[in-house]
């Protein structure tokens, strides 16, 4: 965007001189082009690269390791042997479990045998009655026999199965922690909870844990579109979605910052657990528009102050009739964003008792709070009114009205009011707040020292 440097005299300024002799002051100013082009509101924040999911495989039996079938880096489906633990020890209690339960079973056999028979002899009455309960009994005690063996003996037979430890899902092998020959503790059997042979993850899929400030929280939301670029291909961006705001801050250097999770697909597999990542996350966009840069836009109430700045006379500035110039932003009715109210107006009204000070001051401040900044509106792409000074033929800058909506740290789109190439004044930071403090002194100075609407009137 190409910027000029033009020296303009004081309008009104101008014509006292004529008439008094004396040389008006020169304010010095640039101009920039209003140009076409695409605005991208973003936030920006850094992250680490992580798995979604990720597995630590402990083994349910302790012992020595016998065998390490896996490595750092291998791909394994679900139930791939990765691992052996020695079995001798849960392979002599599967055998002595398997012993007894054969044992119990020809006890129980014998006892229901004898029950059996006891029986027909209690009904023949060749036995007594006491004498078949004591069978009775026995019988019970071989069948609780049995049930205590069985499940001893399928207990042996799951630690048999344990030694052998298996992929637990789909994924890549991340880290290693033990070799063979290492004694491990057992993951069921041991209060802290084992021994990690191994980490897993699946990395089809991962995510970026970030942090984004608090002044952009109230932009994002999930399912917003991002973009992540890593060191390793700077040439390469990969797609991502929001996937989740997390309700609990992080102070960082006396920053508020909120965790956002970012998901990305890692299909190529090109994406590494613990890369750096550099996160986009795209709020709004405006394509083919008209933008012009931020330091030429003032609002409404601003409208005088700028042309002071700018060395116009201020009292040529009409703001309603600026305001009335608008076309709406709807297609009809007033004109979208409003602008400065009629201040000779609501001083009379201050001074014949039909409204307050206080009504006034919260309605200055309301003005004040919709100054059209990013953020401060629910909708940061609505139309809204301001002002920009244009270059006539003469190159001399004149006020006029257009809609603006997004904007970035550096650009304003332009709805309506403005074409592509037309010239308008670059109003600095420091002028135009001089001249609002040299506006108000003027208006403090004209109303006594107090309220800029006089400080009487009747309640």
């Amino acid at each position: 965007m190409m910027i000029k440097r033009f020296s303009v005299l004081a309008l009104a300024l101008a014509g006292a001189a004529c008439s008094t002799g004396e040389s008006a002051p020169a304010a010095a100013f640039q101009t920039a082009s209003a140009t076409r082009g695409n605005l991208r509101i973003t936030a920006e924040a850094t992250g680490t690269i992580e798995p979604i999911r990720t597995v630590e495989v402990k083994s349910k039996a302790g012992g020595e390791i016998l065998e390490m079938l896996v490595d750092v880096g291998d791909e394994v489906e679900p139930g791939t042997l990765m691992a052996r633990v020695d079995p001798r020890d849960v392979q002599n209690r599967y055998d002595q479990a398997k012993a007894d339960f054969e044992v119990a079973q020809a006890s129980f056999s014998n006892a229901q045998a004898q029950f059996e028979r006891n029986q027909q002899l209690l009904d023949a009455g060749v036995i007594t009655q006491q004498e078949f309960e004591s069978s009775n009994l026995q019988y019970a005690n071989a069948q609780a026999s049995l049930t205590r063996a069985q499940t001893n003996f399928d207990l042996a037979e799951l630690q048999l199965n344990d030694v052998t430890i298996r992929a637990p899902l789909a994924g890549t092998v991340l880290t290693r922690n033990v070799e063979e020959g290492s004694v491990i503790q057992s993951a069921s059997g041991n209060v802290s909870g084992g021994t990690a042979l191994f980490t897993m993850a699946e990395l089809s899929s991962m995510r970026v844990r970030t942090l984004v400030d608090e002044t952009d929280l109230g932009d994002l939301r999930a399912g917003m579109a991002a973009t992540v670029t890593v060191e390793a291909y700077p040439d390469r961006t990969f797609r991502g979605e929001v996937e989740k705001i997390e309700p609990q801050a992080v102070v960082q250097s006396n920053v508020t910052m909120f965790p956002v999770i970012i998901t990305l697909d890692n299909t190529s597999g090109l994406l590494k657990s613990g890369m750096n990542a550099e996160v986009e996350i795209l709020i709004d966009q405006a394509d083919d528009v008209i933008l012009i840069p931020n330091n030429t836009v003032v609002t409404m109430q601003d409208a005088t102050a700028a042309a002071s700045a700018l060395g116009l006379d201020a009292t040529s500035i009409d703001v309603q009739a600026l305001r009335s110039s608008l076309p709406s932003a709807t297609g009809g009715g007033a004109p979208a964003g409003g602008g400065a109210p009629d201040m000779a107006s609501l001083r009379a009204q201050v001074e014949s008792g039909e409204i307050s000070q206080d009504s006034v001051r919260a309605l200055m401040a309301s003005m004040r709070g919709s100054g059209g900044q990013r953020g401060q509106s629910a909708d940061p792409a609505e139309p809204r009114a301001a002002v920009v000074f244009v270059m006539n033929a003469q190159g001399v800058p004149e006020a006029k009205a257009v809609m603006i909506a997004l904007n970035d740290w550096d650009n304003t789109q332009v709805v309506s009011g403005l074409d592509e190439g037309t010239e308008i004044a670059v109003l600095g930071a420091a002028q135009l707040q001089a001249a609002q403090a040299a506006q108000l002194e003027q208006m403090r100075n004209r109303m006594g020292g107090g309220s800029p609407f006089g400080g009487g009137g009747r309640r």
